[in-house]
C-alpha cells in the first residue's frame, strides 16, 4: 500500500482534531509548535501516537527536520517506502 504525503496528513490532522484543545482550522501547512502550541514533550507524545497509528517509527534526528504537518506526513511516507 503505497500512501501518499495528504493521505498521511490528512489522518494526522483527523488524528489531532480529536483532540479539543487543537485549533479547528488546522491544515498540512501549519506548524507544530507554533500553530498548534505544542511543546516538546507534547510533540513526543503525538508523533508517538502517530507512529502507533501508523505502524512507523520516526527517527529522533529526523524530528528535528520536522516543522509542519505534511513535512511529518511526507517523513512517514520516506520512511514506509523504504521500510
Amino acid at each position: 500500500m503505497s500512501e501518499t504525503v495528504e493521505g498521511v496528513s490528512a489522518l494526522i490532522i483527523q488524528k489531532l482534531l480529536s483532540n479539543p484543545k487543537v485549533p479547528r482550522d488546522i491544515n498540512g501547512d501549519c506548524k507544530i509548535m507554533e500553530d498548534l502550541a505544542f511543546d516538546s514533550l507534547a510533540v513526543m507524545n503525538f508523533v508517538m501516537e502517530v507512529e502507533d497509528s501508523l505502524d512507523v517509527s520516526v527517527p529522533l534526528d529526523k524530528l528535528a527536520d520536522i516543522r509542519t504537518i505534511n513535512d511529518l506526513a511526507a517523513c512517514i511516507v520516506d520512511l514506509k517506502s523504504k521500510g
